[in-house]
């Protein structure tokens, strides 16, 4: 009694003894025993595994962090043209890629994450792009989408691969980082609550509405068709005249013309015969 025992200094604890012991330590202590090389493999298979757990652990810990720093990106650009060939109108906004980068690049490198995309193209001109978003401990996430090349606004070849290739990429990044877009109404909404936001009327465009009108009067089947769509269209006409006289002075002859076949087609009466 009153004496203290004294532990052997094999037995003395050690750091590991204090807590799990990594896959480095256990390879560690297993050249050190002189263990097999099969031994030594499996150990450092084993090492490889737990790194790649931690890194997507410090992955999934930086894209939670990102996101919550990264901002709804605002559509500022607008597409808005009338196809020549269909005298259709294209009209919608959209986010630029160089928009998304200026919000998201400066957060994705404080919480050391990057971004950079890979393509391809198929022997049917189809275009595959994928994003890469990586961690600097070594994880990373790809995301792919693909698509044929971007044919509308009269692009050449060329501008339509590149399109195409810019839409994919913009999209691939939104989709990796699970991004948002808001509309950009040049600060006319702010403290207005998004439920009380009236919707901007689409703008009219009489070269559409004349096309429109024009293969309404082409298709007609009867004289009474014919009528009922010019009267049906009035309101519109007036404002085509209004805006452009020419195409409703186009649409008119479009109009006489169709009369004239129709009547030719109903009877054998001359031209001067028509009754209206």
């Amino acid at each position: 009694m009153g004496e203290l025992t004294k532990i052997p200094q094999d037995e003395a604890a050690t750091p590991a003894s204090f807590g799990a012991i990594t896959p480095m330590g256990m390879i560690s202590q297993a050249v050190a025993n002189g263990a097999s090389i099969e031994t030594v493999e499996r150990l450092i298979a084993l090492h490889e595994r737990w790194e790649a757990g931690r890194a997507r652990k410090a992955f999934d810990a930086a894209i939670s962090a990102a996101r919550a720093e990264i901002k709804p990106i605002m559509k500022g650009a607008t597409v808005d043209y009338v196809s020549k060939k269909t005298s259709d109108r294209t009209n919608y906004s959209y986010e630029t890629l160089d928009a998304i980068a200026r919000e998201v690049d400066p957060i994705l490198a404080q919480h050391g994450l990057s971004y950079r995309f890979r393509s391809q193209q198929s022997d049917r001109g189809g275009l595959a792009v994928t994003c890469i978003v990586a961690h600097c401990d070594g994880y990373s996430e790809e995301t792919t989408l693909s698509g044929p090349p971007d044919q509308s606004g009269n692009k050449n070849a060329y501008q339509a691969i590149g399109s195409a290739a810019t839409y994919l990429q913009r999209y691939t990044l939104k989709l990796a980082l699970g991004l948002s877009a808001a509309k950009d109404d040049d600060a006319q909404g702010a403290g207005r609550a998004a439920e009380d936001r009236q919707p901007e009327p689409p703008r009219f465009d009489p070269r559409a509405a004349a096309g429109r009108i024009r293969r309404s009067l082409e298709r007609a089947a009867a004289l009474d068709d014919l009528g009922g769509i010019w009267m049906h269209e009035t309101p519109v006409l007036k404002d085509i005249k209004a805006a452009e006289p020419g195409l409703y002075s186009e649409l008119e002859r479009t109009k006489d013309a169709r009369k004239l076949t129709l009547t030719r087609a109903a009877s054998d009466i001359g031209d001067d015969e028509i009754p209206y």
